[in-house]
């Protein structure tokens, strides 16, 4: 799915601009804005990306040529993971280690997990980015991340995914049609 995030100001402009022009390459799917990664989906497996390739690194570099940074540092803190005085210590627990040993993995793989919820023993999660899309998301979720909670909180008996109200597929296509009209109407940007 697309993601935007960040604090306000050029940067995220540029983010927007770039990925609304992601999304205008024939072949690609979805856009994933990561901390410091961005991953890219294909629309299907018969796309290959020696195609869309050039098309792709070159909007990339156009970003990186505007001269701001990639990484933005002064970004809040991550919302689904931040301490809450609701927060029972199971669940500051859990956070933590999402924070400090799971998240950090799965962004290495270009993707990412956001903290939705624990009640009855169930961690629930959502993966973002190429773990939405990958064959072994489940393996990862399961295998990976519901095994070292298990380890460090005796109290999580599993975990289990949970995806937004409005799937993945639907808001990419909503998306790819809305942004060029949002930009050309707000920021004057130039899109066909």
């Amino acid at each position: 799915m697309a993601a935007y995030r960040g604090a306000g100001g050029l940067r995220n402009l540029f983010l927007l601009v770039t990925g609304a022009q992601l999304f205008r390459i024939d072949g690609v799917k979805s856009v994933f804005f990561g901390p410091d990664f961005i991953t890219i989906t294909k629309t299907d497996s018969h796309m290959e990306w020696k195609v869309i390739k050039p098309d792709v690194f070159a909007t990339i570099m156009d970003f990186f040529t505007s001269g701001l940074p990639v990484v933005n540092e002064d970004a809040a803190p991550r919302a689904d993971t931040a301490p809450s005085d609701d927060d029972d210590e199971v669940v500051a627990i859990i956070k933590e280690l999402l924070d400090t040993r799971i998240r950090p993995t799965v962004q290495e793989d270009g993707g990412d997990v956001l903290y939705r919820g624990f009640e009855n023993g169930i961690v629930k999660l959502q993966l973002q980015g190429s773990c939405t899309s990958c064959p072994s998301s489940i393996v990862t979720l399961k295998s990976g991340i519901q095994n070292m909670l298990q380890f460090y909180v005796p109290e999580v008996e599993g975990v289990e995914q949970v995806k937004d109200g409005v799937e993945a597929e639907e808001l990419n296509q909503q998306t790819h049609k809305g942004l060029p009209a949002i930009l050309r109407y707000v920021f004057q940007v130039t899109l066909p």
